[in-house]
Formats: structure tokens, sequence, C-alpha cells
């Protein structure tokens, strides 16, 4: 994430883009809110008092929701990829969301099991974060919606390791897919004790699972088990998406992860939207992107009027050789 927004800003300096008659100088400051909520508030503070005015996450929802309002207060432009609904739920002006919310990834990992899988009986584990259950719970709504049986729910949390109870006592309802909300620190090791014990279903999940930490951690038990969603078409189909990942693969020397071409495409939105409306504050650009639009690398950017991107496409994954591989995008 933090790369790709590095990426926008070299190229945006390199532009020299003029703004009310001055050459705008983009600098990146990075905060490491660990995922937490009491950490990210502090950060968030910090940010609001350095005078930064625009700030490319949080990262986690379970920090986007209450820094929310911190950034509000302090007239920031936020650019999230937290997911949960309650995200964008807060009324404040200055919040975009530039991928696919839980609804979108939870409604399309329930079709997926129905439609594709053609799966008639799930199992549902949460992490217990505000991420892990808000998906959870979008899962399982529309997973009623077509006509599947959830056999179990249980909970973990977001630093456990050991899963092998609520494995024993889902292998006995034998669900033939489970759904996981939560990342993929947990989600991995997870895969691994099912491996062991013997439980044959697949594992679905959002976003936080297409993360390459699930193949390092995973290894070969993830492959054609694992299916994920994430907001943005494939970028190997999309037209600058190939030209984006060799940029990235030279200028850093890694595969861009999950969201980096959406916080580089953000980057860029935003800059566009400075010169368009002739200035440089939070309000005014943020005013700009509501009625405007950018043709991205993963996606068209344009936001309703709670700072949601309209059309979020997605894009399920599973793996191969413990590699992320597209199936098809929604």
């Amino acid at each position: 994430n933090e790369n790709g927004t590095r990426l926008a800003v070299e190229e945006l300096n390199a532009k020299k883009i003029k703004v009310a008659g001055k050459t705008l100088k983009f600098e990146l400051v990075s905060e490491d809110d660990q995922c937490d909520p009491k950490s990210g508030v502090s950060v968030a503070q910090k940010m609001v008092d350095s005078g930064i005015k625009y700030v490319m996450g949080p990262y986690c929802s379970g920090v986007a929701i209450p820094t929310s309002r911190v950034y509000d207060d302090g007239s920031v432009l936020v650019s999230t990829v937290g997911t949960n609904p309650k995200v964008t739920d807060g009324g404040y002006k200055n919040i975009f969301r530039i991928v696919a919310g839980d609804n979108q990834i939870g409604t399309g990992m329930a079709t997926y099991a129905a439609k594709v899988l053609k799966a008639k009986t799930v199992a549902v584990i949460d992490d217990r974060t505000a991420f892990g259950q808000g998906l959870a719970a979008e899962f399982m709504k529309e997973a009623k919606n077509q006509g599947l049986t959830v056999v179990a729910q249980e909970y973990t949390t977001d630093k456990s390791t050991d899963f092998s109870a609520i494995l024993t006592s889902i292998k006995a309802k034998k669900p033939e897919v489970i759904f996981y909300g939560g990342y993929a620190p947990q989600a991995a090791p997870m895969v691994r004790q099912m491996k062991q014990l013997a439980v044959t279903a697949k594992m679905l999940g959002g976003d936080t699972l297409c993360s390459p930490e699930m193949g390092k951690i995973g290894g070969e038990a993830i492959n054609d088990v694992v299916f994920c969603a994430q907001g943005g078409a494939m970028l190997d189909k999309s037209t600058d998406g190939p030209a984006f990942k060799a940029k990235y693969k030279k200028r850093f020397n890694q595969d861009a992860d999950v969201y980096a071409a959406s916080f580089y495409d953000q980057a860029m939105f935003v800059a566009q939207s400075m010169s368009k409306a002739g200035s440089v504050e939070p309000e005014k650009v943020s005013m700009e992107m509501r009625k405007g639009s950018y043709k991205g690398v993963a996606a068209n950017y344009a936001y309703d009027d709670k700072g949601n991107i309209k059309q979020a496409p997605i894009t399920v994954f599973t793996f191969k050789n413990t590699q992320l591989a597209p199936l098809a995008s929604y």
C-alpha cells in the first residue's frame, strides 16, 4: 500500500503539477498503526497535529472507524481500504473507500459458493475484529438467500495460532465450505491444520486472504483449497495493469500486493482533483472528487455521497503453486 502511494508521489513530483501558479511537491510520511484502534487514534492525532492533509489508509476497518472522526476534526482527506460498511456511515465528507466494501465481497463469495462451487452446506468462522465480523455477517446473509445451510458458526481471535478445537467441531458437521472472516496470518495456519485433520472443505474469505502471506505461511496446503475475493478487476486483464505491475516490480523488486494499484490510483485522482479545483485544500479537493471521476489502473473511480466507490469490481482468486491465480471478475 505504501509503495503504491510512493510510486504515485515520485511520478507526480516528476510531472511538476501547478496549482494556483505554484508547483506542488508531494511528500510521503509513513506511520504504523499496527491495525490497532488505540495506536491508530494516536497515529491519527499525530498526523493531524503535524499538519498532514491527505492520508492514504488506514488498512484495517477497526482503525478506520474510530480515526475517521479525528481526521474529520483535523480537515484531513482519508482514502481507506477498510471494507466494513460502518467506515463510510459516519457522515464525514472527506472519507473515501477506494475498493469494494464487505457487503459486495461477502455477497460475492456467498454467490460463488452456491453458483460456482455448487456447495449446499457452509461453516463460518470469524476473528471478532470489526472487519472479520462484518464480512462474516454479509456472507451469512447472502448464503441464506442462496439457499445454503450454515451448519456451524465458530469464533477465534486475530492473534490465535491453534484452531484444532474449532476445526474438529466443524469437521463433525461436514460442511463443503468454510468461510473465514479474518486475516492471512490466521487463515494460513488454519488451512494447514485443516489438512492435518483431514477437513476436506474449501476455505473462502475476503480480500485479506488474497495476500502473498497466505503462500508464505500456508505453503502447499492452500493450493486449490483457498478462494478469496478482492476489490478491483484482474490487473493482468486491465488495460494498464501489466505495465503497472512491471513498473512496480522494477522500482521495488517485489510483486504488487493486493491494493498497491488502488492506492496509486487514488493518489493520482487526488492530484488530478487538486488541479481541477485549483486548490490543495482537502474540502475543495473532496468536493471535486465527489463530482468527478478517474480512470485508474485497478478501477474507474467515482464516488457516491457517502464516499463509497460506485462501480467496484471484485475478482475471485484461488492459489496455484502457492501463488494467487485469478478465476473471474464480477
